[in-house]
Order: C-alpha cells, then structure tokens, then sequence
C-alpha cells in the first residue's frame, strides 16, 4: 500500500493542531481528513474508512474516549488503527483510551518529525497484520485474523483491537508464560508507555468473554493461555 492510498481522520478541537498535524502528513503522501469534535469524528469515519485516526480526548460535544468507543462497534472500522493525540498525561487517562479500544497514546506537545514516525510505526503494524494468515486454530478455538473474530465452537466472539491482538499473542505458544514487558512490547508498541493494570484489565475483559480457565495468571510474572481438555 502506497502513501497515497492511506487515509488519517484527524480530529481536534484546535485549529492550529489540524493545521500543523495534517501539514506534515500531507508531506509525507497521506490523504488527511479533520473533524472538530467526537460527533463530527464518528461520522466522518463512517463515510471515508480511514486507515488511521488521530484522536484528541477533551473536546465539545462527544469527547475522544467515548468517539473512540462508538467507532469500535462499528463493524466496517474494525481494522482502523486509532491512536490519540492528547495533552493529558495521566496515567488514568492513558488506561482510559486503551479500555476504549485505542492502539496508541501520543501525548502533547510532539515534534512534528517524531509524530511522523510513530505513524509510519503504527501503520508498518497495520500492513505486518493484514498479512498473516487469516486463521489460526487453537483446540475449539478458530482465531479469524480478517475479520478480527474468534470462533469458539459455534459462537462468534468479536473482540476489540488490543483484546484480539492480546489473544492472539497468548494463543501463538499455549503453555507459556509470556512477562509483563513481552505483553506490553508486542501489543501496545515499545514507544507507548502505560500501566501493568491495563493488561490486567484486557485480561480481564477475554475471561469474560471466552472463558476464565483458558486464562492463567502467573503472580509476578504474566500471564498464558491454556488449551482445556
């Protein structure tokens, strides 16, 4: 995929954030599209189906994390990266975004020529994906790389980015313990710094879905995956 076949929905209550942001993407060959609040950004990605969004959090009308999650139900945007751009610092606000279903947290301010490169990142991990295989089979299990969708007997289990790409990882070596750190550097990306609740969390959310007993902590350690009998 060229440049130019890439679409990135920026969206930002600031002018000048549009202005700069969408500047230096524009240099680099991306097709830019803006939208100034959550309302206009859930909209927006509907009609165009960007490859990527840049998604600040405060902001009128529909804030960033509750746009974000409205685009995850959103079965057409399953594979658009989402990544947001945000003054906010905290951790709390980091595990907010992740929770929402975001891929990345870039905190402002960010040097124009350091943003372009956690894009071109981003996007090298969106092209890495959609060339793996499309399924993968686990005991009962069928993960469909496609569609995002697990399989599990008859039931058709659609799960959010980073819970399938969480999944996925604990599924590729059933039995194994992966860290902590291996989680947080295969799933959410070496440059992104968040909390070790926030895989507890992701844990959390496929025990509910898929089942407790496939899932086993490792105290101080991390977590695996166990095939049932």
């Amino acid at each position: 995929m060229n440049n130019s076949d890439i679409k990135i929905l920026l969206v930002d209550d600031e002018p000048d954030i549009l202005e700069i942001v969408g500047y230096n993407l524009k240099n680099e060959g991306y097709k830019i599209f803006t939208a100034s609040n959550g309302i206009e950004a859930v909209k927006s990605a509907k009609k165009i189906m960007p490859d990527l969004i840049l998604l600040d959090i405060m902001m009128p009308e529909m804030d960033g994390i509750e746009a974000c999650e409205k685009i995850r139900t959103i079965k057409n945007l399953e594979n658009t990266l989402i990544a947001f751009l945000s003054a906010r610092n905290e951790d709390y606000s980091k595990v907010a975004g992740f929770d929402a279903g975001a891929d990345d947290y870039i905190t402002k301010p960010i040097k124009p020529k350091v943003l372009v490169s956690k894009v071109k990142s981003l996007l090298r991990r969106l092209r890495a994906k959609n060339e793996t295989d499309a399924n993968v089979i686990v005991g009962n299990i069928t993960i469909n790389r496609d569609e995002y969708v697990i399989l599990k007997g008859e039931e058709r289990i659609f799960l959010p980015r980073k819970e399938f790409e969480l999944f996925s990882l604990l599924t590729s070596k059933p039995g194994k313990v992966f860290k902590r750190d291996t989680i947080l550097d295969s799933v959410w990306g070496n440059e992104v710094v968040v909390g070790g609740r926030t895989i507890d969390v992701h844990i959390r959310k496929l025990r509910e879905k898929i089942g407790d007993d496939y899932f086993k902590t490792v105290k101080g350690v991390g977590y695996k995956f166990v095939l049932k009998d």
